[in-house]
């Protein structure tokens, strides 16, 4: 038996074809039971059944192999930390179908992950449900089974996808869901026996059971599919935002991805404890409360129903396809149903995230080798999710839209209820553009980081040079295809053209059919719209034309977006000087779109935390000049919607005001106190809607300190009456924005309490920072709390992310690396890696900042300047 331990796979001598799964959870000890038989495909010989299971306890006289006789397994070992069960029977299984059966039990955790049970109430008693969540590996927590996408046998791929036969034995007051219709129900007293119709062929990961109290809105798609959203008791209304989206995104899909949606009938469910946003569980999607009011949320999930449920990968190395591919199409619903939100401007706050990490020595490739279970939590990242939806921009971009849709559609049909990796995907795009995408992509996909491309014009010459962008400042070696899109002067006539090499110069004549160097005014802009996943570096005449567009609004809101976040990634790389950016961002003072300005607040702040450690005698002048630079959109917006002003400016608008707030703006300070104090005499107060909320707590919580703990104490007031979620974790937002460190560790403690959801906690890490060394030293002190607590899954690497990511010091990063020396586990190695990373970019930051010349006259010069 020894022989399967340490193995990152399963044993491919025998395939899952169907499972019949009995489940009986049992809400007041929070256990349950349940039996399971495979009908099992023995491929090779083996006297040996090895499968996945972890946390259950497996009743060995139960464990039996059946085909023409039936045979007791001798020897059931449950091997923990593999997370295998080992059955060992006393004769050669004989080849082709037959049924292994077995009864188990196990605990409803508090884990959020497996099946689980989370907590609501109803009248005021609290209540258990019991929720599954697999994705990645976790089925084998509720159920003994092959908890991988898919395996090879010899040289053919066997698909480990089969399909399930579901019971439920559950409370008979409770709803009992799964992914498939009810197609009998039987009721004995207080329980009910619940059987559902068999599923399509699908991968365990994406069963899905949830047995609770709830009410539902419902709908109908045009071919007859039932679309249901089920919320807690007396909160159904909540669900028709999203039960209008499904539909219209069922109708939508079905349509681009040329295929119907495969099952009868769609539910999705509100879920009080939900580790991540949602998961796409085939035909029971599960959300956090607060992400079923998002439509790029509901419409990502969907995707998935084709995208990864219909046609899924091979195994994790490719989780990107499921991931990347549902993001960037979730986009593409979203602007097709709400066209007014200029939703595409938003995705390049996608992008950025996707930037950001791979801007990293320690990204890691878009097709990440896995090798243990344990490793799949921290590829669940700004890389597979935003770099992957980029580049498949990128490449929908490059290809053009029509061709793309009919290329995927060929793709879905051709490997409907099988599997597929990215080479399937590049090989049907290549098939049906008659492009070299295989050629293109592998540049992108195959290895980590991206491109900055030098731009330089002399003599009628463009010279395009391309070099590995890292934050650090660092040469890497990488070398890209990039698809280079340009245009000068106009978006009317843009050329493309694909680098293929490090360096090529080309004659502007020839390539725009005018000369710019004769009209100063003329712009030239890289990466129009920018839809490719890279960096522009412009010379010093390119980059002045483009401030001068960007005053004059010459250039669109992406493009003026790119510009500006590709000067601050330069400047934080030392490529460029401090003085450089600030002179650019003050050409931005007049700027109103929802997008740049978004953008230009996380630059402020950013820049705002650095010069507070590299130049803490010019802090006032930095934060004069923010406060400046946001005057004139702040005034134009004011506090008050206006009639007929779009979801975009309701959206800046508390964006704005908090950013105020935090660089000490006390007139708005004074008129978030004045709200708040209304809002506290009446909740209803139209002083203080939802959408400048968050604004006026932060705003609240920069005046309290230990002596003054009046704002402090009435938002744990709101917190504590609030049954909204939204709400909840709009607080615990802005709690820990607090300059005083001592009520920061008040808040980080009032975390740890039972009054906070443990999926919530990460919300409050995001202390000021004046708490950045109060949060290290609670989460030194609380570390074994903490890992035991959220060490199963992914949210730990959040607690370590926010925590010590912030710091700027070469001895901080050193004093974190000794902490985590010893205390280091696999889901985290990487996120401490990349976060001790940015420890070290920023403190070389901050030295280089230090020793600027001319950065104290530019910085008082732009504060005091009259925009």
């Amino acid at each position: 038996m020894d022989h399967f331990k340490g193995q990152p796979r399963l044993p491919k001598f025998a395939v899952p074809k169907r499972y019949d799964i009995l489940l009986k959870p049992n809400l007041s000890d929070c256990k349950f039971g349940g039996s399971v038989a495979v009908d099992l495909d023995i491929v090779s010989d083996t006297k040996f059944v090895v499968l996945n299971a972890a946390e259950l306890s497996i009743a060995s006289g139960s464990v039996s192999f059946t085909q023409k006789a039936s045979s007791k397994a001798i020897k059931v070992e449950l091997m923990e930390a593999d997370e295998i069960l080992v059955l060992e029977f006393p004769d050669l299984l004989p080849h082709g179908v037959g049924v292994l059966a077995m009864e188990f039990e196990g605990v409803l955790n508090d884990k959020m992950k497996g099946f689980y049970r989370s907590t609501y109430e109803i009248n005021g008693v609290k209540k258990n449900m019991a929720v599954t969540q697999f994705e990645p590996a976790d089925a084998r927590r509720c159920f003994p089974c092959w908890d991988e996408p898919a395996c090879k046998v010899c040289q053919r791929v066997v698909v480990l996808q089969a399909s399930f036969k579901i019971t439920l034995v559950a409370p008979s007051e409770l709803v009992a869901l799964s992914n498939m219709p009810i197609t009998e129900e039987k009721i004995n007293g207080a329980l009910k026996t619940v059987s559902y119709q068999e599923t399509p062929i699908m991968s365990t990961y994406l069963v899905a059971v949830v047995v609770g109290l709830f009410d539902y809105v419902e709908n109908h798609t045009s071919d007859g599919v039932k679309v249901r959203v089920y919320c807690q008791v007396g909160k159904a209304n909540q669900g028709k935002f999203a039960l209008d989206v499904a539909v219209k995104t069922l109708e939508l899909y079905k349509e681009y991805f040329a295929t119907p949606y495969p099952l009868p009938k769609l539910d999705m469910i509100a879920i009080p404890d939900f580790a991540a946003g949602a998961m796409e569980n085939y035909g029971l999607v599960t959300y956090r409360e607060t992400a079923l009011q998002v439509a790029t949320v509901v419409a990502h999930e969907l995707a998935h129903q084709w995208f990864g449920n219909l046609v899924t990968m091979e195994w994790w190395t490719h989780l990107w396809l499921n991931e990347g591919f549902a993001t960037w199409v979730s986009y593409l619903a979203t602007d097709s149903l709400f066209p007014e939100w200029k939703i595409w401007t938003q995705f390049l706050d996608e992008t950025v995230e996707g930037l950001k990490l791979d801007g990293l020595a320690e990204s890691h490739p878009i097709e990440v080798e896995i090798n243990h279970a344990s490793e799949i939590d921290e590829i669940f990242d700004a890389i597979s999710y935003r770099k992957g939806a980029s580049v498949i921009r990128m490449l929908q971009s490059y290809l053009g839209a029509e061709p793309f849709q009919k290329s995927l559609a060929a793709y879905i049909k051709k490997h409907a209820y099988s599997n597929a990796k990215t080479e399937d995907l590049w090989a049907a795009l290549e098939e049906g553009s008659g492009e070299p995408v295989t050629k293109l992509m592998n540049s992108w996909t195959s290895q980590k980081g991206y491109p900055v491309v030098a731009v330089n014009i002399k003599d009628q010459k463009l010279d395009f040079k391309q070099t590995q962008f890292l934050s650090s400042g660092s040469h890497g070696d990488g070398q890209w295809i990039v698809p280079i899109t340009l245009c000068s002067g106009t978006y009317d006539s843009r050329k493309n053209f694909l680098l293929q090499g490090n360096s090529e110069t080309i004659d502007v004549k020839e390539l725009l059919g005018f000369s710019i160097l004769d009209d100063k005014s003329r712009w030239l802009k890289i990466n129009v719209d920018q839809s490719g996943f890279y960096r522009v570096k412009y010379d010093d005449d390119l980059a002045a034309r483009l401030r001068h567009a960007i005053g004059k609004k010459c250039l669109n809101e992406t493009d003026r977006f790119g510009i500006l976040d590709d000067a601050f990634a330069l400047c934080m790389a030392r490529h460029q000087p401090l003085t450089s950016l600030l002179t650019l961002m003050s050409a931005y003072s007049e700027e109103l779109e929802y997008t740049v300005l978004s953008n230009l607040i996380h630059i402020s702040s950013t820049l705002g935390r650095i010069a507070a450690d590299a130049t803490p005698e010019l802090l006032k002048e930095f934060k004069h000049f923010f406060i400046n630079l946001f005057q004139y959109s702040a005034e134009k917006l004011g506090w008050d919607a206006k009639q007929g002003e779009s979801h975009l400016d309701s959206m800046l608008r508390g964006e704005l005001m908090t950013a105020l707030a935090v660089f000490g703006h006390d007139p708005t300070i004074d008129e978030a106190i004045r709200r708040f104090q209304a809002f506290l005499d009446d909740r209803n107060t139209p002083l203080l809607p939802p959408d400048v909320r968050r604004a006026a707590y932060v705003a609240v919580m920069q005046r309290v300190n230990t002596s003054n703990k009046w704002g402090f104490e009435s938002l744990l007031k709101v917190y504590r009456e609030t049954d909204l979620s939204q709400e909840k974790t709009r607080i615990l937002g802005s709690l820990s924005s607090c300059p005083d460190p001592n009520i920061v560790l008040e808040v980080l403690n009032f975390l740890l309490t039972p009054e906070v959801r443990s999926q919530d906690v990460v919300f409050g890490l995001a202390v000021s920072k004046e708490g950045r060394e109060t949060a290290w030293e609670w989460l030194k002190e609380n570390w074994e709390h903490i890992s035991k607590t959220w060490g199963s899954g992914f949210l730990l690497t959040r607690f370590v992310s926010a925590i010590v990511s912030p710091f700027a010091s070469f001895d901080k990063a050193k004093e974190v690396e000794e902490f985590f020396s010893t205390r280091t586990r696999p889901s985290i190695a990487r996120t401490l890696k990349q976060s001790i990373e940015r420890v070290h970019i920023k403190a070389k930051w901050a030295e280089s900042i230090r020793n600027e010349k001319q950065l104290a006259e530019a910085v008082t010069e732009l504060a005091y300047r009259k925009y």
